[in-house]
């Protein structure tokens, strides 16, 4: 079994980058084609990786509360445990705006794809001055009809590990004004954060009711970290039980 969940992986592992690869290569002279081509060309993107992740990988996914997506453009603020969770963000949400950090958007390619598609790049070694840019750029974003989504946390965590909630998230959600979805899963166990070997089974993302707008600072934190940790600690509690 040990043998057989290697080489799934190994295999797995090889075709996507290959297939990461090559859609970036293909991606290159549509950086001057319109935006929207690059949007369908992420979806496909992401449709092949989840191909591959089940056909492949062994594991499946499934997305529960799509009815709590506002058909207008909100704050999403996910738990972050694994890679799978930016990936889905583009079959998740239509057009998504994803806030990341710096760094990757320094990445060849990669970087010049998320810049050509609005994402917002995150300095956070610059403290307020990064937040005042991150909460313009987000203005934009939303004017522009677009969803941003966010890790609250800023990296991914392991499941079971205490969250850590980082303040940009209340600096969006104060000055947007607009509702925040949470959305919790349980990526980690399918996809850990820094594992090789992938283990088969049924990736859950669950969209909670989302947060109304103009609840005080501290409020807002608490709801949202008791919403998404408690969803996301139900969701692997659920997984084990079903191994």
């Amino acid at each position: 079994m040990l043998i057989l969940r290697i080489l799934r992986s190994l295999t797995f592992n090889s075709l996507m980058w290959l297939w990461t690869v090559f859609t970036a290569l293909l991606c290159i002279p549509f950086l001057i084609a319109p935006r929207i081509t690059l949007v369908y060309a992420m979806e496909i993107w992401a449709g092949g990786i989840m191909f591959l992740l089940r056909y492949v990988g062994g594991i499946k996914y499934e997305i529960r509360g799509r009815e709590n997506l506002p058909d207008k453009p909100a704050l999403i603020a996910l738990k972050h445990q694994s890679m799978w969770d930016t990936i889905i963000l583009h079959l998740l949400i239509k057009d998504p705006v994803i806030i990341l950090k710096k760094e990757l958007a320094g990445i060849p390619v990669y970087g010049w794809i998320a810049m050509r598609l609005g994402m917002i790049a995150v300095d956070r070694d610059s403290g307020a001055s990064a937040l005042k840019k991150m909460v313009q750029q987000g203005k934009q974003r939303l004017a522009g009809g677009q969803h941003i989504a966010i890790f609250p946390e800023g990296t991914r965590a392991e499941p079971g590990e205490a969250p850590d909630y980082k303040p940009g998230i209340a600096a969006l959600y104060k000055q947007l004004d607009v509702n925040c979805v949470p959305v919790a899963l349980n990526s980690g166990l399918y996809w850990g954060r820094r594992s090789f070997t992938k283990h088969t089974g049924t990736i859950v993302i669950d969209v909670l009711p989302p947060i109304p707008p103009g609840l005080k600072r501290k409020a807002f934190m608490e709801r949202l970290e008791n919403d998404i940790e408690t969803a996301t600690a139900n969701l692997v509690a659920e997984a084990k039980a079903n191994r």
